[in-house]
């Protein structure tokens, strides 16, 4: 039979019945410790499959640990069973691809007979420039009566999988009138309409290589009320590096909904760091660490005035940009540390989805929630500062939760005179509160703006350390916002953050054969799906 191959940075394979690895040179090679079990094996004149099963931790160097984080699955095979001589070289019949292992079983509600409606981009022409965000109004068709939506699937443009980065679907002022319908602009520029600025509350996220979105059996986005969106803004970034010229895209999302209602309405909160140039990484370093904040002063006045038994979370999206390695978002309650609320220590900039929790997190009025990030920023010379381009960097997360209050937004901003004085800064011309303002004294950064002193500053490794040590350190300036462009009474005020033990202590691996009680159906079904696809001309190549 044909001879197939899967695992993470390390491979590890199964063939001809044993288990190997491959190192950094990419040769295979007979694990000494033999931890793969056949389980099923088939093949006919179309398909080999072949099913295995392994512990989640083997404890052998040359192997993955299996946990809720990323995994990228690489696979290959040869029409030729393996010989004496070893094994036969792939060619082009190989491929890569990212997914979730542990993802928890959700359970699905057939919506084949359920009404829809589509969100899309006509023919928007894409720039031949590194980062466009296009925003497109639409008017929400279900209005008078309260319905809700039980599922959300991206519809991206066949050929566009790679320019699609990711699509964010903002609630709009219920004031405006159907004139906001006609056209669409790019976001953030000074000549979109002012309508734009009326959208300010996320109801739903999708980015790249992430899947559709079904709600749970008893929650749902309420849509057909006073309350409920009426008109929404789709923002999708393009994401095009190599300036190619004349695209033409279609792009956008499904919403599928019901008139039998759910118990709950989703919101969506979210968290982290406020997206600007006072997020900044040094260039050279092999870790760094950003932290966006959550505010237990933010949490105490939305939950407390308006569900003081607290929310439940029900899945979570991270979201970083290029330079981003690994996010987590940790919960702390009365100020100790809960389990993890999420986390991917194997983030991949190019598959971002919602995870679905294990099981719902209640978070309380005054607990804390920490995003932390971490990049790498060792190919680069220059500084990586916040914002919207994927060359740029956010930490973020999206929470899908219930029941809804009027909660949009909980982040927050590091203070910014404590960064200036690091790298020596002694007087500026302006006040800080107005961007860009310009530096007074020492000479070698008279008249040079904040961006321009940061990147002329001689960064090395420790100098990068200490200066991530000051930064997790520093008050943060809290955004907490609500619907319509308000504001909680928080917002822009000073805040210490919650102290935090670095790194996160992980729980200790156990290796035993129990921790192979929920692994077996994953890895089987991996291994049916992945390489039944690889019989079908997946060719996607890896390195």
């Amino acid at each position: 039979g044909a001879s197939g191959a899967v695992g993470s940075p390390s491979l590890v394979a199964r063939v001809g019945g044993e288990d190997y690895f491959t190192d950094e040179n990419r040769v295979l090679k007979r694990d000494p410790q033999q931890d793969y079990h056949l389980e099923y094996a088939m093949e006919n004149s179309t398909h080999t499959i072949l099913a295995f099963s392994r512990e989640l931790h083997t404890c052998d160097t040359n192997d993955k640990s299996i946990t809720e984080s990323t995994v990228r699955v690489i696979w290959a095979y040869h029409h030729k069973d393996m010989g004496e001589a070893g094994q036969n070289y792939h060619g082009s019949n190989r491929g890569t691809k990212s997914l979730r292992l542990l993802n928890p079983e959700r359970e699905e509600v057939s919506s084949a007979s359920l009404p829809y409606f589509d969100l899309t981009n006509k023919d928007v022409p894409v720039p031949d420039k590194d980062t466009t965000y296009w925003c497109q109004m639409f008017k929400i068709p279900v209005q008078h009566e309260k319905h809700h939506v039980t599922k959300v699937e991206p519809l991206i443009q066949k050929g566009h999988e790679n320019l699609v980065h990711h699509i964010l679907l903002y609630q709009c002022s219920s004031n405006l009138n159907d004139s906001v319908l006609d056209y669409g602009h790019e976001c953030y520029h000074p000549n979109m309409p002012d309508s734009f600025l009326t959208c300010e509350t996320v109801i739903f996220a999708w980015a790249i290589g992430g899947e559709g979105f079904t709600y749970p059996p008893h929650v749902g986005l309420s849509i057909g009320t006073a309350a409920d969106p009426l008109f929404v803004l789709m923002e999708v970034h393009y994401d095009n590096p190599s300036f190619t010229e004349g695209l033409i895209d279609n792009s956008g999302l499904r919403l599928i909904y019901t008139p039998v209602l759910r118990k709950y309405d989703a919101g969506v909160i979210e968290a982290g760091l406020w997206v600007s140039l006072f997020h900044n990484i040094p260039p050279g370093m092999p870790e760094f660490v950003s932290e966006g904040h959550c505010t237990l002063e933010c949490l105490e006045e939305a939950l407390g005035a308006e569900r003081p038994a607290g929310i439940q979370v029900f899945a979570v999206l991270l979201h970083a940009h290029l330079a981003g390695r690994a996010i987590r978002m940790r919960h702390f309650h009365n100020g100790e540390e809960q389990d993890l609320l999420a986390y991917d220590d194997e983030f991949d900039f190019n598959f971002q989805e919602f995870q679905y929790l294990k099981e719902e997190r209640t978070i309380l009025p005054g607990d804390n929630l920490v995003t932390e990030c971490h990049y790498n920023t060792v190919d680069r010379i220059r500084m990586t500062w916040g914002g919207l381009s994927t060359r740029n960097e956010m930490c973020l997360s999206y929470l899908l939760y219930y029941p809804r209050i009027n909660l949009t937004r909980c982040a927050s901003i590091p203070d910014i005179m404590e960064q200036l004085q690091f790298i020596g800064v002694k007087e500026i011309y302006r006040p800080v509160r107005t961007w860009p303002f310009i530096i007074k004294s020492p000479k070698q950064y008279k008249n040079l703006s904040f961006m321009d002193a940061m990147n002329k500053f001689k960064w090395s490794r420790s100098e990068g350390l200490s200066y991530n040590q000051l930064v997790l350190k520093l008050p943060v300036n809290v955004r907490c916002s609500k619907t319509d462009n308000a504001e909680w009474s928080i917002q822009g005020m000073t805040a210490l953050p919650p102290e935090i033990e670095r790194p996160y202590k992980t729980e200790p691996v156990i290796c035993s054969s129990s921790s192979c009680l929920n692994c077996c159906s994953f890895l089987i079904l991996l291994c049916i799906v992945y390489i039944t696809a690889s019989t079908i001309g997946n060719t996607e190549s890896f390195v």
